[in-house]
C-alpha cells in the first residue's frame, strides 16, 4: 500500500491541505477543533510528513529565501534554491576538493546542494539523474565519469547540466570542467624519467580520463625511448592498485618505478611492494594522481598529481551559474592545469640503467 498523503490527511479531517500544513508547522492560526481532527487523522493513518519536500517548499514560500540572489527568476531553473551534484562514486576522495569549490560559489549565490550517489543509484535501478528533476532542481552537476553518458540528454533538455571531472562526450549544450590528464601524466613519468628510472609501468584506469592518461604517458615514454611503457589496467580502487601492483612487480624485469592512474590506486600498490618487501621509495618510487587527503597523509606522504579539484569545482560552478542567469550558447571545454606535489615515494633509482 501506498503511504498516506497531506491530500489523504486533508480528506480524513475534512479540511483542505493549505490548513493540515498549519497544523503540521505548528501555527497558532487553527482553531483547537480543526487542529484536534487533522491530529487524530495523522494517528489514525499513520501519516509522516515528507521533511525533504517541506523544506523546499518553505524555502520557496518564505519572504527570506524570495530575497536570496537563488530565488530570483533564473531562465530554465525558476526560483527553486536546490542544485543537484550527481557523484560518479561517493568513495573517491578527489571529489572533496571538488565539492568544496563547487559549493563555495553556489553557496554564496544562494543556491544549496543535493547529492546523490550514482554507484548505489544503480545497484538499486534508479535513474541516476531524474531524482533531480522530481525534485524540480533548477540545475544539475554531474561530477565523475558516469557509465551511459546519454542518459544526460533528457535531463539537459529541461535543466542546466555541467560535467565536472570527466571527458566523456556530452550534449552540446553541456560545460565541461576538467584537469588537464594529458599535462598531468606528463608531469608525472617526466619527474620519474628525471630520476634515473627507465623501467616504469602505468596503473591505468578507465574512461576518457583514464585513456588520456595512459595514452600521455605512453607518449613520453617512446619520446624518451625508454622501457616498453608496461601498461596494467585496474578499476581505479585501492584494491585494484594492488592487484594491479603484484602483477607488475612479479614480473622477472620488475619496473623501478610505478606511475599509478589516482591516488586510490596508489595506495593499493605501497601495500603491494610493502608485501613483496619492497621499500618505497628505496626499491621503488610510486607516484599517484590527483593529491588527495590521503595522499598527505605523513605516514604515506605520496608524490602525485596535484589535479586542481577546488578550481575544477569552482569553475564547474560559474558555468553552471552563467547558464542560470541565462547566459549559455555551445558548451565549453574548459581545462585547470595540474602541478606536481614531490614528496616522499619518489627518489633517484638505485642503480642507473640504461634505455
Amino acid at each position: 500500500m501506498r503511504p498516506p498523503t497531506i491530500r489523504d490527511v486533508a480528506d480524513r479531517a475534512g479540511v483542505s491541505k493549505s490548513l493540515v500544513s498549519l497544523v503540521l508547522r505548528g501555527s497558532g492560526q487553527v482553531r483547537a477543533e480543526k487542529r484536534e481532527a487533522v491530529l487524530r487523522a495523522v494517528r489514525e493513518l499513520g501519516y509522516r510528513p515528507n521533511a525533504a519536500a517541506r523544506s523546499l517548499s518553505e524555502a520557496r514560500a518564505l519572504p527570506e529565501a524570495r530575497a536570496l540572489p537563488s530565488a530570483r527568476p533564473r531562465p530554465g531553473g525558476g526560483g527553486n534554491p536546490l542544485v543537484g551534484v550527481l557523484l560518479h562514486d561517493l568513495r573517491n576522495p578527489w571529489y572533496v576538493d571538488l565539492v568544496d569549490g563547487l559549493n563555495s560559489l553556489l553557496h554564496a549565490d544562494g543556491l544549496h546542494m543535493l547529492l546523490a550517489d550514482a554507484r548505489l543509484n544503480r545497484r538499486v535501478g534508479q535513474d541516476p539523474a531524474g531524482s533531480f528533476l522530481d525534485l524540480g532542481a533548477a540545475g544539475l552537476v554531474v561530477v565523475g565519469t558516469l557509465p551511459d553518458p546519454a542518459a544526460l540528454d533528457a535531463v539537459a533538455e529541461r535543466i542546466p547540466v555541467v560535467v565536472a571531472g570527466a571527458r566523456e562526450p556530452v550534449p552540446p549544450d553541456v560545460d565541461v570542467v576538467a584537469g588537464d590528464d594529458e599535462q598531468g601524466a606528463r608531469l608525472a613519468t617526466e619527474h620519474l624519467l628525471a630520476l634515473g628510472h627507465r623501467r616504469i609501468a602505468h596503473i591505468a584506469g578507465y574512461g576518457a580520463v583514464g585513456e588520456l592518461r595512459r595514452r600521455s604517458f605512453e607518449a613520453v615514454m617512446r619520446a624518451h625511448g625508454a622501457w616498453g611503457a608496461v601498461v596494467e589496467p585496474s578499476d581505479m580502487t585501492e584494491e585494484g592498485g594492488h592487484r594491479a601492483a603484484v602483477r607488475l612487480l612479479a614480473r622477472p624485469d620488475r619496473p623501478t618505478a610505478l606511475f599509478a592512474v589516482n591516488d586510490m590506486a596508489c595506495v593499493g600498490a605501497l601495500s603491494a611492494a610493502e608485501e613483496l618487501g619492497l621499500r618505497v621509495p628505496g626499491d621503488l618510487s610510486v607516484v599517484g594522481y590527483d593529491n588527495t587527503g590521503t595522499s598527505r597523509l605523513r605516514h604515506l606522504w605520496l608524490t602525485t598529481v596535484d589535479n586542481a579539484g577546488h578550481e575544477v569545482g569552482r569553475r564547474a560552478a560559474r558555468c553552471l551559474l552563467d547558464r542560470l542567469e541565462g547566459r549559455g550558447g555551445a558548451g565549453r571545454v574548459q581545462l585547470a592545469a595540474p602541478l606536481l606535489e614531490i614528496r616522499g615515494t619518489t627518489a633517484p633509482a638505485a642503480v642507473p640503467l640504461t634505455d
